[in-house]
């Protein structure tokens, strides 16, 4: 097996709050598992500035993975710890090298697209009609548990 890593930028279709800025594009990183014709991939989604593993080893750290990939799934987790977001792409990754389809990594009528989850509507932070507006549009849309970011706006 090989692993290998790419960084992509997001760009945000619109900019979105968070508590400590507005982000308006996103680093991701996606680890690609390949043996002969099968192959896996995983988002490793850090956040700059808020997940705990933006550090400044955090790309040497993908290329580590990758280097020492014939080590194994267990003995590569255990080694992450400091690495949450690496951990999940990598864990994603393998999910996705054994499935039937890479895409398809849990049989659910949610992965499907036949079935929405009715909870955790997020609001993204921004000025006061915007939230107001993305309040109204989740409970339209059936949420039932709205989840606010509202940082230190204040949202009396």
């Amino acid at each position: 097996m090989k692993a290998y890593y790419k960084k992509y930028i997001l760009h945000f279709k619109r900019p979105s709050g968070t508590s400590r800025g507005v982000l308006k594009t996103k680093e991701t990183w996606f680890i690609k598992l390949q043996q002969e014709d099968r192959w896996g991939i995983g988002e490793c989604g850090l956040l700059r500035g808020l997940s705990v593993d933006d550090r400044e080893d955090y790309e040497q750290k993908l290329q580590w993975v990758c280097d020492h990939i014939h080590l194994g799934e267990d003995y590569l987790l255990d080694k992450l710890s400091e690495f949450p977001s690496i951990q999940m792409g990598l864990q994603t990754a393998f999910k996705s090298f054994f499935a039937e389809n890479p895409f398809q990594l849990f049989d659910s009528n949610f992965s499907k697209g036949q079935q929405g989850i009715p909870i955790n509507g997020l609001i993204w932070m921004g000025d006061v009609a915007y939230m107001k507006e993305q309040i109204v549009n989740r409970l339209n849309e059936g949420f039932s548990c709205i989840k606010l970011k509202i940082g230190a706006i204040d949202f009396s």
